[in-house]
């Protein structure tokens, strides 16, 4: 099963970056047609063959998901549209 793991620095105050986390997950769910939603401070998102999570802390985002067979073959897609939106919104 292919992974994605990204960490990702940000300086945000703790609940700017959660604003910003909803944000990417809103602009991600659109784009690759998942479900959402907060756990404290971690993100769990899924859609059938994707289970994964933004952690949430005060200085990093750490994104991880799992892909199921089909969408291994978009790994690499998958991974740089999230960098993309994370750049445009945490840099």
């Amino acid at each position: 099963m292919a992974g994605i793991d990204i960490r990702h620095k940000h300086s945000m105050p703790l609940t700017k970056a959660r604003k910003a986390v909803e944000d990417v997950a809103k602009k991600l769910a659109d784009r690759f047609d998942f479900e959402y939603g907060w756990d404290g401070d971690t993100m769990n998102f899924t859609r059938s063959g994707v289970d994964g999570k933004i952690a949430l802390t005060a200085k990093q985002l750490h994104v991880t998901a799992k892909l199921g067979f089909l969408l291994s073959a978009l790994q690499g897609t998958v991974e740089k549209e999230i960098r993309r939106v994370l750049d445009e919104k945490f840099s």
